[in-house]
């Protein structure tokens, strides 16, 4: 079977959470003995899908992997950011035929729940890896 490459896109909003979360994801990726081809950071999860549709039209990238912390503030801003980008991480998803993983914590979580959560960036990883593995048995 070929080698895995996948993209990761990281928030950096939340930094010191979501760069734990980044090393934590490279780390597993390795341990599962996939390449992490591309890392593309963008300031906040709402930036996100356009860093995905890029990555996801390479070649070198099987799959992406998405890394953020959706905190919730004083409003009911975090559910607007969290519900805008899983539809669209979705509908890329399906538009280039080619997984991309929602390890993006919240909403409505607080600080110590996100930083709770820092470990999901490797379930992020394994479903991702998981898909890709599926997809080319269908081949």
């Amino acid at each position: 079977m070929d080698k895995i490459n996948i993209g990761i896109v990281v928030a950096e909003f939340n930094y010191d959470i979501t760069m734990m979360m980044l090393q934590r994801a490279r780390e597993y990726a390795e341990f599962l003995g996939v390449n992490v081809s591309r890392v593309f950071r963008v300031p906040g999860t709402f930036d996100m899908p356009l860093a995905i549709k890029k990555l996801l039209k390479l070649d070198d990238v099987d799959g992406v992997v998405t890394l953020g912390a959706v905190i919730k503030g004083e409003t009911d801003h975090h559910r607007v950011i969290m519900d805008n980008a899983a539809r669209k991480i979705t509908d890329l998803s399906l538009e280039f035929e080619k997984p991309v993983a929602l390890g993006i914590s919240g909403s409505g979580e607080s600080r110590l729940q996100a930083e709770a959560r820092i470990e999901m960036a490797k379930d992020a990883v394994e479903s991702c890896v998981k898909m890709i593995k599926a997809l080319r048995e269908l081949k």
